[in-house]
């Protein structure tokens, strides 16, 4: 019988031989986080129609759904949409979209983030009605094409249950969002973890590919167990 010191000893020798699962990444830092970053939006401007069309193929490669609206004023109706098609009515949305009016008069539910920083028991009920709640409307932070991956950052208004706790998850954004890469998104959040006139903290960065999944031991796939079991995006022409 193997004891489990020779079982870890074992373990780290094959660790130490193979040098981990994948190779190290050649990428380095940025030394001008600002001047790289500027060079992505730069790039991603002069090819954002290709790049949009990766996303959109990706996010459906994945099982998510793609629109594309004129501007905001758009926007009520598509909401509107996923919600009949549902057969759900209770919204919640992050602070600043302006869409609470309109989809209230399109006969919804509409409860709307505070804008400013809440105390730990306002903070409490919104995670509560989060909770409730069957469709979260957020912006984005970076829609990345290579993978059909949404990438929000909370803050004040902005808070991460919107997106992960309704089974229906509806993202606004429009071409300042999109990059080409991964990569991209590590430069730009260097970028923006640099700059001095953004506070990130307590902050957190979550990464959405395609709606939740989870398996069983026998393959049974499963939507919707640890986050939303459908992803709507929204491309804004305007924005």
């Amino acid at each position: 019988m193997t004891t489990r010191a020779e079982f870890l000893g074992r373990l780290r020798r094959e660790m130490a031989r193979t040098g981990g699962l994948f190779p190290a990444t050649s990428a380095e830092r940025p030394a001008d986080p600002a001047a790289a970053a500027e060079a992505v939006r730069r790039r991603v401007a002069e090819r954002w129609p290709a790049a949009l069309e990766t996303f959109r193929a990706e996010l459906e490669r994945v099982g998510g759904r793609f629109y594309r609206a004129a501007g905001m004023n758009d926007l009520p109706a598509v909401v509107s949409r996923i919600a009949r098609e549902g057969d759900v009515r209770r919204v919640l949305t992050w602070s600043g979209l302006g869409l609470r009016a309109a989809l209230s008069a399109a006969g919804l539910e509409v409860v709307e983030e505070p804008a400013a920083t809440v105390s730990e028991e306002e903070r409490t009920h919104l995670r509560e009605i989060a909770a409730q709640a069957a469709i979260g409307v957020t912006g984005v932070d970076l829609a990345v094409a290579e993978t059909g991956s949404l990438v929000v950052i909370s803050g004040p208004g902005k808070a991460r249950g919107v997106s992960l706790l309704p089974p229906y998850h509806v993202a606004i954004f429009g071409k300042g969002a999109l990059v080409e890469t991964l990569e991209q998104v590590g430069v730009l959040l260097e970028a923006l973890h640099r700059n001095p006139n953004e506070n990130l903290t307590g902050a957190s960065i979550t990464f959405i590919t395609g709606p939740s999944r989870t398996a069983d031991i026998e393959l049974t796939l499963t939507r919707g167990v640890h986050g939303p079991r459908e992803v709507h995006a929204i491309f804004v022409e305007s924005l």
